[in-house]
């Protein structure tokens, strides 16, 4: 008989050295479970993880108001205030530029404070919602990837996207109710909520970890998982890798371009300039116009079925997220934005060609911006945020984030202040120029792209860390085994 130690149970207890225990073994206590034995056995708790989820991304259903608000209201503010198309351009791309500002202000933000934070009055309002957006971007998808366990994270994180896509439709639809000042004022809902919802709501694990609340951590991952579930395991892993980086010095901007890093940071940048230059802020800014100049009778209507069309598409994405895997859905993704893209010009380039063609242009320009908007929304609309927010180490994730977001807004508005610049000098070329940006994408995702479906975020930052690493010595190598013959 030997003696042994139920470090579980603090007790002693006697065992046969025999290959069968001499009483039945006991079923292990519910209590003592992990997550993932609990989820198996009666569903797990993840009540905490869903309502945390639905109150930050009231957030995204604000920045996606935002994002919509523009298009419906066009031509009666034009008319109202009096603005050139100029003025109005410059209107819609205030958003960007302040979200641009909260960009740079995000990663450190989201660091410092936790992740849960007359023309002229016109002008300054559209900069401060771009502000609000700019935080939001980045702390939202962040928030929800570092709360949710692995085999969830895709689908919920994907409820970033969704949110926008919601707020979108939502601006869409009580522009052609009501005049553009009561649709502003409605906007402030959606921050009241989530104001006072995150008062109900715990910190993220990871960050309280990262800065030494070490009660606090292990409160808020319980609350997460389950008042019943174990979490030490989990608990003890996220210690240990956040100890590894505190032994780093203090991230600075130029430590993101070292070697370890840079697969991260080409690939987070890449995928946000892709996402952007695609053309997808321009076309939902002035969707109206465009199917106006397309020959539509009620542009508004056609906005809003392109508006509708985001929301299952985008659910239907965060469904397949974790099960197809992020690389397939953003290359389908991709490739069928550079289609609809190209039928769309083909539409207009047909239009300035051809006479008496008004039938074949709408069908061409309707599919085609249909087309563009479901795959747009499968998968380049929320996996690119996804993947920013599970690629980053601890360590580099403020300073990262904000690099990242940065080139989102400063991409998106480029293209919103110059697209109706694009649109008068070549509609049909302009939808060319962002069908082959889409065509580009595909590329970039099959050679640099790793799949992360299934992995913890740990995993995630150390198989990404090491890529150009392992690329360098099989080059290295390879070229020593030339030589060698």
């Amino acid at each position: 008989m030997t003696i042994k130690i139920d470090l579980e149970q603090g007790e002693l207890s006697e065992q046969a050295d025999i290959s069968q225990p001499f009483l039945p073994a006991e079923e292990k206590p519910e209590s003592k479970k992990s997550f993932s034995e609990r989820r198996t056995s009666n569903g797990g708790s993840t009540a905490t993880v869903f309502l945390s989820t639905f109150i930050v991304v009231l957030g995204s259903l604000e920045f996606g108001y935002c994002v919509g608000f523009s298009s419906p209201v066009q031509s009666a503010m034009i008319k109202d205030l009096d603005l050139t198309t100029s003025q109005f351009s410059t209107f819609g791309s205030l958003l960007t530029i302040g979200a641009m500002i909260g960009a740079i202000l995000s990663g450190r933000t989201a660091d410092f404070l936790g992740r849960k934070g007359d023309a002229w009055l016109l002008d300054i309002g559209r900069l401060l919602t771009g502000y609000g957006a700019g935080l939001t971007s980045y702390t939202v998808p962040v928030y929800i990837a570092e709360i949710t366990p692995k085999n969830l994270r895709g689908g919920l994180t994907t409820t970033n996207q969704l949110s926008i896509t919601i707020g979108i439709l939502i601006a869409y639809l009580l522009g052609m109710l009501v005049e553009w000042r009561l649709l502003a004022i409605i906007g402030i809902i959606p921050c009241i909520l989530l104001v006072s919802g995150l008062f109900f709501i715990p910190e993220s694990p990871r960050w309280l970890a990262k800065v030494g609340h070490d009660k606090e951590f292990e409160e808020a991952l319980q609350a997460l998982r389950g008042k019943d579930c174990d979490v030490s395991d989990e608990a003890a892993e996220i210690r240990e890798f956040v100890e590894e980086l505190g032994n780093l010095p203090r991230a600075k901007i130029l430590d993101l371009f070292r070697m370890k890093y840079m697969h991260s940071v080409v690939v987070g940048v890449g995928l946000m300039l892709f996402q952007q230059f695609g053309g997808i802020n321009a076309v939902m800014f002035y969707a109206s116009e465009i199917f106006k100049d397309a020959g539509f009778s009620s542009s508004n209507i056609a906005s809003v079925a392109v508006a509708a069309l985001q929301v299952p598409m985008t659910a239907i994405g965060a469904l397949l997220m974790d099960k197809s895997g992020r690389r397939p859905l953003l290359m389908v993704s991709a490739g069928g934005m550079s289609l609809g893209c190209s039928l769309v010009g083909l539409s207009f380039y047909i239009q300035s060609h051809e006479s008496d063609t008004s039938i074949v242009v709408t069908i061409l320009a309707l599919g085609g911006l249909l087309g563009y908007i479901a795959t747009f929304s499968l998968g380049m609309g929320g996996i690119p945020w996804i993947i920013m927010s599970e690629i980053f180490p601890i360590n580099m994730k403020g300073i990262a984030g904000s690099l990242v977001t940065l080139v989102c807004w400063f991409g998106s508005w480029v293209i919103t202040v110059t697209f109706n610049f694009l649109l008068a000098w070549s509609t049909a070329g302009s939808f060319f120029i962002f069908a082959g940006v889409s065509a580009s994408a595909v590329l970039f995702v099959a050679y640099l792209l790793p799949e992360t479906k299934g992995l913890t975020l740990e995993e995630i930052q150390s198989s990404f860390e090491s890529f150009f690493t392992r690329r360098t010595l099989n080059a290295n190598t390879n070229d020593f085994l030339q030589e060698e013959r």
